[in-house]
């Protein structure tokens, strides 16, 4: 007998998808079209590319506002919580630009919220898959998991991840005061300060070439956990 697998839900109405990028000119297309093809708006946050990324994405049928300096993920990805809280969003997405993170995830990652179960959800690609990750990407994000951990507080299993999801009522009490990647782990500090239900769920990750070559390295994890760390320490 074949087996036949259970449907993915679709993201209700109000779901917004919020793309941080900077010179995805190459990527960003397919990522707005994947996006929209399970029925998510867009809003594609330019970080003052030099490349046609603004151009290619409202082709792609997104939303642009363009940073007029390049200012990082963490303001990129604030920008686009506002503007999409402004809009009457009622679920907010965080998606990564550059291919590596599969569209289909978006409506499982955002059930729990829309079941009450959570107010913001995590993916996780160690619950889920990680399709040719590096074997130095691996060793690095399994001890940024066990730093992360101590440093938070929240038992998470993966972390500097882009994919998440999080309600309306998470979205205006978070604010991404680290404007570079440093954002990944003060969001979970913030987790913690508001009282907000979390939980996790299994997405897919897929590490290309393409991906790669942006800067997705074992440095990227560490890098991003110092940047952290000064914002707390310097403010």
């Amino acid at each position: 007998m074949e087996r036949t697998e259970h449907a993915r839900p679709s993201p209700p109405d109000g779901t917004w998808a919020v793309v941080p990028a900077f010179n995805e000119a190459s990527a960003i297309a397919g990522t707005v079209a994947g996006i929209a093809a399970v029925g998510c708006r867009c809003i594609v946050i330019d970080d003052a590319s030099t490349d046609p990324t603004a151009e290619h994405a409202r082709r792609a049928g997104a939303l642009v506002i363009r940073h007029a300096v390049n200012r990082g993920q963490g303001a990129a990805l604030e920008t686009g919580i506002r503007f999409c809280l402004g809009r009457g969003a009622r679920f907010i997405v965080t998606f990564d630009a550059d291919g590596q993170h599969d569209p289909a995830d978006i409506g499982p990652l955002v059930a729990p919220l829309v079941s009450g179960d959570a107010e913001i959800v995590l993916g996780s690609r160690f619950l889920g898959t990680a399709i040719d990750i590096p074997r130095s990407r691996l060793i690095a994000l399994k001890a940024a998991v066990l730093i992360t951990r101590a440093s938070s507080g929240l038992a998470v299993t993966d972390t500097h991840n882009g994919l998440r999801a999080m309600s309306r009522r998470a979205a205006e009490a978070i604010s991404f005061t680290v404007d570079r990647m440093g954002h990944a782990s003060e969001i979970l500090d913030q987790i913690r300060q508001h009282g907000l239900r979390w939980t996790e769920a299994p997405v897919t990750v897929r590490y290309t070439p393409y991906s790669r070559s942006k800067g997705q390295s074992s440095a990227m994890a560490v890098r991003s956990f110092v940047d952290y760390l000064a914002h707390r320490v310097f403010g």
